[in-house]
């Protein structure tokens, strides 16, 4: 059997595909043994920066990350990759939210930021010329609110009555204008980005982590802050990862980052309660798939909306109550696409 023939294999097979927001991916028998058939998904709402092509940043970080799909096979045209199958449970189906990860996923987590920072940046793809120096995180973080001030303009005028009703400023980045302007420069490192309980497979004592496509040069503490927004750990589990980060990082790459992590949190809250309005209202306009059951979907997006009125100086007062008969206001009101 070709790679090509495992492609039309999967293909062939939609309902057994576990989807992100940008790719399928579906599990199938090689000769070798099973692997993962990785396809993008057409037409994907682009709501994240995009850097690199995943299997490049895959290739070039094997040799320094321990723990990270292997590539078994490229192909450009059509538009799919194959990478070993990794072994055991995603981390959200043994530790969803609320519920304690096992004991290793924070020190594995950790030991996944040193090894990105010891990546060198000549074994990554390129860069494009306008890319933030290395080492300015302002300009780096200023990056981020372009993409997520692009990704508001895009849906404002569509979106503008749920916007309105959820309480999302007009101009939702100017609260990031003041911390920016704040963060200390630190050397630039590989990050991943997206390290997040769907994101994570564990299997005894290891973990392995996936999804690389939103991989970026950048600041090493938004790599932090992006996990920990995205975990919604308990408290003592965030205080021990935050605790062997510390200790185990390079002080070049931590110093400043009681402020940086703040500020950088509070982009990404700002960001889900943009992006998240759109994608959740949409899964509610097509009744699905949906990534999370319906009523834990409202709740989160009530959490997300009451987050984000942190730095927008707003109260913190959207109920579970209100979201749930906007997104079924919005849903009777708009055609699926």
């Amino acid at each position: 059997m070709t790679w090509l023939d495992l492609y039309h294999q999967a293909r062939s097979r939609p309902g057994s595909a576990a989807a992100g927001y940008y790719n399928h991916n579906i599990r199938l028998e090689a000769e070798s043994g099973p692997v993962i058939v990785r396809i993008p998904i057409h037409g994907a709402d682009v709501m994240d920066l995009r850097l690199w092509r995943e299997e490049d940043v895959l290739t070039a970080i094997a040799p320094f990350v321990r723990h990270a799909p292997r590539v078994l096979h490229v192909s450009p045209d059509p538009a799919f990759q194959i990478h070993g199958f990794l072994h055991g449970d995603v981390l959200n189906d043994v530790a969803p939210r609320g519920v304690p990860v096992p004991s290793h996923v924070p020190d594995d987590v950790v030991e996944l930021f040193v090894q990105l920072t010891a990546v060198p940046r000549e074994k990554l793809p390129a860069i494009p010329d306008d890319w933030p120096a290395d080492g300015d995180s302002a300009a780096f973080a200023r990056r981020l609110t372009v993409l997520t001030q692009w990704v508001h303009d895009t849906y404002k005028d569509d979106y503008a009555p749920l916007f309105d009703r959820f309480g999302i400023p007009e101009a939702p980045l100017t609260a990031m204008d003041g911390p920016w302007s704040r963060l200390t420069p630190r050397p630039s490192v590989c990050v991943h980005a997206d390290v997040h309980r769907k994101n994570m497979i564990v299997d005894r004592d290891a973990t392995e982590f996936l999804d690389w496509e939103l991989a970026l040069w950048g600041d090493p503490v938004y790599d932090l802050a992006v996990h920990l927004h995205k975990m919604s750990y308990r408290p003592d589990e965030e205080e021990t990862l935050v605790g062997h980060w510390l200790k185990r990082m390079p002080s070049e790459h931590t110093r400043g980052w009681e402020h940086d992590l703040a500020a950088y949190r509070d982009h990404e809250r700002v960001k889900s309660a943009i992006v998240d309005t759109v994608r959740y209202s949409q899964t509610f306009i097509a009744d699905g798939p949906y990534p999370y059951p319906p009523p834990q979907m409202v709740d989160m997006m009530a959490a997300k909306l009451n987050a984000a009125r942190r730095p927008w100086n707003l109260p913190s007062d959207v109920t579970a109550s209100e979201i749930s008969a906007a997104f079924t206001w919005w849903a009777e009101t708009r055609p699926a696409s």
